[in-house]
């Protein structure tokens, strides 16, 4: 392995306490975290079937679009606090069993005197709240001892720990190919290797058996209470396999024992029954385990390492060594906070979110990355938060970066998830509003659940769904795949026009075409300068303006290059023209709502007015440059304020909107304060206790996959009709490189740059590119068939184009 391969790894120096310092892997359905010490080791293990809850209806007292029509006179009105008290009894959907994706179970491993009371509690390695942050005692006392080390390899995927003298040495895998969890466990000397492994169900529902000497058997259910009624959810049954070199293995109640062993590898695997037909699925977990125990470790490591590098490899990073490197990670990050130079500790971060997105989804993945991806800590289950799919930036965000990172097959588990959204948000529509098409709103679910959440405030937000469907938008115009835009992209983005065009309404003070009620997600404001009481709801938020304009703009394209439907695209022509204009308000910021309203929580942590900026192209610094300059007051003025509710998807939006703005320094800033302070030492990103009612510091997967969506924006960006080459460059990063990045058209990218300046960068056309390439102000033309490809340096821009 290269030096360069081995400084993509999080390392650490000592154990680690619980999952906030544990260290994740997955093959994008089954994942685990793994954390532990000399003493013991935890496996925690998520599938992302594993849901509770139940498909069920959500029926509305609403008459379609006589009450629509009814509600809305009240807000044209000024009577917001009449409209939202109609929409309060019809458009509040009931949450019903609605679920969350659970934690499995963990695994527990006990060595040295652990492994002979593996029966009791000790030998299971103490509580379950160990398993989702609290401190082992086994744990506390091993971090006293030296010498032990743990890392997950980003090159490789592998998670390695153990002493460097003595001690059982443990590697762990979570293979795509074979579809277990895999494991080493050896030791230096001949017969050294003695643990105990057992299970603990994390639901009430979880009875385990061993049916013979090195086998486990395992049934749960997904149940709990909190999101749905404690009696409905999916069920799994699973096996897990010990095979030993020398030693004995032996069944002690339903723990396995191995004792004197040479070397071990366990392998685990689980099978659900969501969507499945019959009941083959209920043999399967077995017939696997079973397979890979015959197929044996170093073949499965071997084919696991082969099939994640295919997707991995495709792009390399490097940002420059300061020496922090060497450090390890928990170091590097304290470093950071403190105000050390660590510009690789930003390339460790963006390949770290390429890493998550290719264990946490990949081509066959059954559902997509929820809110905590695959894993899970069990945090979001007990509270009001839950294990799902946010549509008001949260899911989005998960695949922000997948096109640009040369990932595209990991974006396919959510676009078929789109589509199958789509047919629910059929009833939807019709039921909620009378419309034709098909619409989703803040939340949904492993069954696809589409109607308003359980409160307006935050679940009226009527272009959730087309804001998810926007993806389809974005892995075409990546890939330029026709198949996919004429039998998916197109079809479903179609339905979501003919929806908006049955649903939307002209406003009669200013004959705009407009949406409504509808909330900007999550945000309220005051109306008519009155301070006395905040709304959230309104006709016409900027959000939904700008999501209905480029949908809009899509089909009239798509439509046109298909030749089908034209009198719809006659329709959308002429609604395109009464779509409201992106505005700036009083204060010279970016207007959140159609009116210009007073903002009653103006550090709010929702930025979603600004998607013309980013992820849209409505807003460009050369193309629209006052409202470049409106969005950059909006920037600055909610920016780590006084209140400012700082979460991790927020920090990834700054970064993101600066870079759009060209502002590499400022978008450096941003995400040296995500890595810095809204990572726990794994560096899986979270939120603060007490935002959103969060009880604690919580796991939440969009900011590692926005950061990293960043740092593509600040290195390449494709939109509006150019491609621009490292358009937001930090100074702190001032020599690098990175290749394989892919731009909008179906194109790949190479750069390489020496003091902020570019030394080269290498362009290759997968497609027929025609396209401007722009470096700072200047442009040049290129046309490259596809094959082609093109190596531009300095000197290439001399005779170009100024700006």
């Amino acid at each position: 392995m290269s030096d360069k391969m081995s400084g993509m790894k999080l390392r650490y120096d000592g154990p680690a306490d619980g999952w906030k310092q544990g260290l994740p892997l997955g093959n994008g359905r089954l994942g685990a975290v793994a954390h532990g010490g000399h003493e013991r080791e935890t496996w925690c293990v998520t599938e992302i079937t594993y849901w509770s809850g139940q498909s069920e209806p959500s029926p509305t007292p609403s008459r379609g679009r006589a009450d629509l029509d009814a509600m809305r006179e009240r807000f044209f009105a000024g009577d917001y606090a009449g409209g939202e008290e109609m929409a309060s009894r019809l458009l509040q959907a009931e949450k019903g069993n609605f679920g969350t994706n659970l934690p499995l179970c963990d695994v527990r491993l006990s060595f040295g005197a652990g492994a002979d009371a593996a029966g009791g509690a000790a030998g299971a390695g103490g509580s379950q709240t160990d398993a989702v942050g609290g401190t082992a005692g086994g744990d506390a006392a091993a971090a006293q001892g030296a010498g032990f080390a743990r890392e997950l390899c980003l090159e490789e995927a592998l998670y390695r720990a153990g002493g460097e003298a003595g001690g059982i040495r443990r590697e762990l895998l979570a293979s795509h190919p074979d579809g277990v969890l895999a494991a080493r466990l050896w030791r230096d000397e001949a017969g050294g290797v003695s643990f105990a492994l057992r299970l603990e169900g994390r639901t009430d529902r979880f009875a385990v058996a061993s049916p013979a000497a090195g086998a486990l058997a395992f049934e749960s259910r997904a149940t709990e209470t909190m999101h749905s009624d404690g009696a409905c959810g999916v069920r799994a049954r699973g096996a897990v396999r010990v095979v030993a070199t020398g030693g004995a293995v032996a069944a002690d109640g339903d723990a396995i024992v191995v004792r004197g062993a040479d070397e071990a590898h366990v392998y685990f695997a689980v099978e659900t029954d969501y969507r499945q037909d019959g009941d083959g699925w209920a043999r399967a977990a077995e017939d696997r385990a079973a397979r890979a125990a015959a197929k044996g470790y170093a073949a499965i490591r071997a084919a696991h390492i082969a099939d994640y590098r295919a997707l991995y490899a495709r792009v390399a990073a490097d940002f420059g060594d300061s020496g922090a490197s060497a450090l390890p990670l928990d170091a590097r990050m304290k470093r950071l906070r403190e105000g050390g130079d660590d510009p690789q500790l930003f390339a460790l971060f963006f390949q770290y979110g390429r890493y998550l997105t290719i264990a946490g989804s990949r081509a066959d993945s059954a559902l997509p990355m929820h809110l905590q991806g695959i894993w899970n800590d069990g945090e979001a289950n007990r509270m009001a938060w839950s294990c799902d799919y946010h549509l008001d930036v949260n899911t989005e965000m998960n695949y922000y970066p997948t096109e640009a990172v040369n990932l595209a097959e990991s974006h396919l588990p959510l676009l078929r998830y789109v589509e199958r959204l789509a047919e629910a948000g059929r009833e939807t529509a019709r039921a909620y509003y009378g419309c034709e098409g098909w619409t989703a709103h803040v939340f949904s679910n492993a069954w696809g659940f589409t109607a308003p959440g359980w409160h307006y405030s935050w679940g009226l937000n009527v272009t959730g769904g087309l804001w998810i469907a926007n993806q389809l938008r974005e892995h075409y115009a990546y890939g330029l795949d026709e198949r996919f835009l004429r039998e998916t992209a197109y079809p479903v983005l179609r339905e979501a026009a003919r929806f908006f065009l049955d649903y939307m309404t002209v406003h009669p003070d200013c004959g705009w075409l407009v949406t409504g009620p509808s909330n900007s997600p999550e945000n309220s404001f005051y109306a008519a300068g009155d301070e006395s009481r905040a709304y959230a709801l309104s006709m016409g938020p900027t959000m939904d303006q700008s999501l209905v304009r480029d949908l809009f703009a899509f089909c009239l394209e798509a439509g046109e290059r298909l030749g089908a439907d034209e009198a719809l695209r006659e329709r959308l022509r002429a609604a395109a023209d009464l779509l409201p204009p992106l505005a700036i308000g009083a204060n010279g910021r970016l207007r959140e709502w159609l009116a210009d309203y007073g903002e009653a929580q103006p550090d709010h942590r929702h930025l979603s007015h600004l998607y013309g900026l980013y992820p849209g192209a409505q807003i460009t610094p050369s193309g629209t440059p006052e409202l470049s300059e409106a969005a950059r007051r909006t920037l600055v003025a909610r920016m780590r304020g006084e209140g400012l509710e700082d979460v991790e998807f927020t920090l990834a939006l700054f970064a993101a909107n600066f870079a759009r703005l060209h502002d590499g320094d400022r978008a450096y800033d941003q995400l040296g304060y995500l890595i810095g302070e809204l990572c726990f030492d794994n560096l899986l990103t979270y939120s603060k206790a007490g935002i959103a009612g969060a009880e604690t510091n919580i796991f939440v997967a969009d900011g590692n996959f926005g950061g990293t969506s960043a740092i593509a924006e600040m290195l390449l960006q494709s939109h509006a009709g150019e491609l621009r080459l490292l358009p937001a460059l930090p100074a702190r990063w001032g020599t690098g490189r990175v290749t394989g990045l892919r731009a909008r058209g179906n194109a790949e990218v190479d750069l390489a740059w020496r003091d902020g300046e570019l030394v080269e960068a290498t362009v290759r056309a997968c497609s027929p590119l025609r396209t401007t390439v722009r470096l700072g102000g200047t442009a040049i033309p290129l046309a490259l068939e596809a094959g082609g490809s093109l190596r531009l340096d300095r000197a290439s821009f001399a005779a170009g184009e100024p700006a």
